[in-house]
């Protein structure tokens, strides 16, 4: 155990270590699901890919019950308004909801819809998966919080590592989905005792706090960011579940096949303004104009960046994209060149959501965020059945999309409002 945690601290520059581990742990955490699904699709076909794939957008959704918004609030908490233990009770209590919440959607499925025992197995399965990342990521927040994400994304890419070789491995050689899965969660499960678990004692003290009016404090500071996050989650994959609900398994499939790259553009611009999310907290913080224009430099830049892969992103659907998903997946995707253009489009737009939505947590400003998303859910349950029942994965890509454009817009307005509004101060100040 020792030699884990050992290996897991070794660098000879911890912030090289940080932007490499965070780029690489990105990397990984993209591949998991297309090459699961790439696996699958050749070794068990298109029906048991679509449900992986539905299984894989709920226990997402689900994920982010766990995590309850809060990885930002604590790693940028640099007065530590809240101690790791009292994160750790609150992290605990969300998993816990989580789990509960999981097993109550699965028994719906089976008694309520069309859900077969296997299909509600493999979701809460993955939900259990989901479920060891939220809890591992209190543990990746103090880690940050104390200067060493590098060891948390360490631990991350490890476990991601060990899931999807379990999985894949077991597909191809027994073609079940149901053992497989089950290897892929106790792959999750062995790898979070290994990595986050047994590296966080060097950070943090594992008895958690259950103080009643500290757990209410977290409850209340998160509750907008977990709302807005799980709207942001059910709003990127309301077309999935419009799909899983109206349309068949095999349509689910395609969709999530040319839904992979959208969302790896998302990852990649997660992955490179992650690790300074500390520096934009420590510029929010220093109440000096110069600093905050040093901020409002820091987004220009970042928002540079996004543009820039997503044009990127653009030119290689239209291009390229489409023969490589074919060979890569093993389908026939040559009739949805346009489906794929129109969805990388709204990852761009998702990235950028993220994106403002994180700058607005920083600036304290994320009350905000649950009505914007709040907005554009509402928005999602309305236009999903009538996109996805008269236009098929068109309709599907394009109200994603629209979306996403949408919910962009909403929050670069509040985040240009809220530094503003601080910039406009200090200058008062200062005068």
């Amino acid at each position: 155990m020792d030699l884990i945690v050992r290996a897991l601290e070794k660098t000879n520059n911890v912030k090289r270590s940080s932007y490499t581990w965070n780029a690489l742990n990105a990397i990984i955490s993209a591949l998991q699901n297309p090459v699961i699904l790439l696996v699958m699709t050749r070794t068990n076909g298109v029906f048991d890919a679509g449900v992986f794939s539905i299984a894989f957008a709920i226990a997402t959704l689900m994920l982010y019950m766990g995590l309850y918004g809060l990885r930002r609030f604590q790693s940028s908490d640099l007065d530590e308004k809240y101690s790791f233990r009292e994160y750790h009770g609150m992290r605990i209590l969300t998993c816990s909801m989580m789990l509960f919440v999981s097993l109550i959607y699965c028994i719906y499925g089976m008694c309520f819809t069309s859900y077969s025992m296997e299909k509600a197995l493999v979701i809460f399965m993955i939900c259990v998966v989901k479920c060891c990342q939220a809890y591992s990521d209190v543990y990746h927040g103090r880690m940050q919080q104390k200067g060493r994400l590098d060891v948390a994304t360490k631990s991350s890419s490890v476990r991601y590592t060990f899931e999807l070789v379990a999985y894949v491995v077991l597909l191809i050689l027994t073609h079940n989905l149901l053992l497989s899965t089950f290897a892929f969660m106790a792959a999750s499960i062995i790898g979070l005792l290994l990595t986050s678990v047994n590296a966080g004692r060097n950070y943090c003290e594992y008895r958690p706090s259950f103080n009643k009016a500290k757990i209410k404090g977290l409850a209340i500071e998160g509750f907008p960011l977990f709302a807005s996050l799980f709207l942001n989650m059910y709003i990127s994959n309301a077309p999935k579940y419009a799909i899983d609900a109206y349309l068949t398994e095999d349509i689910q499939a395609i969709y999530n096949m040319i839904f992979m790259p959208a969302f790896a553009v998302m990852l990649i611009a997660n992955f490179i303004f992650n690790p300074i999310l500390t520096t934009y907290a420590e510029l929010w913080l220093a109440e000096k104009s110069g600093q905050i224009e040093r901020l409002k430099h820091e987004i220009r830049k970042q928002s540079l960046v996004i543009a820039g892969l997503t044009v990127l992103g653009l030119a290689v659907a239209f291009t390229i994209g489409i023969p490589l998903l074919s060979i890569i997946f093993g389908v026939d995707l040559s009739e949805f060149r346009n489906e794929l253009c129109v969805v990388m489009i709204g990852g761009g737009a998702l990235a950028y959501a993220t994106y403002f939505s994180t700058v607005i947590t920083i600036i304290r400003m994320q009350r905000t965020l649950i009505v914007c998303y709040g907005i554009v859910a509402v928005g999602a349950k309305l236009l999903s059945k009538f996109f996805v029942l008269n236009y098929g994965i068109m309709g599907a890509a394009s109200m994603y999309a629209f979306l996403m454009i949408i919910l962009a817009i909403m929050l670069f307005i509040i985040t240009w409002y809220g530094i503003r509004k601080e910039s406009t101060r200090l200058r008062m100040l200062s005068e």
